[in-house]
């Protein structure tokens, strides 16, 4: 069973490419199910004065024993490419948080001696 992903669309319906690229980038953070129980991904449509374009992507990381955490704020033209920071951004937290309990990514006890 794999980690479980609600995604919210704001301003905007959303495109299969970016649900496939949600998917994807999901697969990357599975080796830390032990840490994690699901996420949460918002993006958001934006709009300034001059009506550029641009998407805030927020991405919260559900973890088993502290809850929600969210990740920083990505926003960028492509939703796309702020949806991968957005994750580079989480799986760089989920490696501090493995690094710093005493359990490997998938839960078991970690024996560092």
């Amino acid at each position: 069973m794999g980690l479980g992903m609600q995604i919210v669309y704001m301003g905007f319906a959303g495109s299969a490419a970016i649900e496939a690229e949600a998917g994807v980038q999901l697969l990357r953070l599975e080796r830390f199910s032990g840490l994690l129980q699901s996420c949460h991904l918002a993006i958001e449509s934006l709009h300034d004065a001059g009506q550029h374009q641009a998407y805030d992507v927020r991405l919260d990381l559900l973890y088993a024993s502290d809850g929600l955490k969210p990740v920083v704020h990505c926003t960028g033209d492509d939703p796309i490419a702020a949806l991968r920071e957005a994750f580079d951004a989480a799986e760089y937290e989920l490696k501090r948080a493995d690094a710093s309990s005493g359990f490997a990514a998938d839960g078991r006890i970690r024996r560092d001696h």
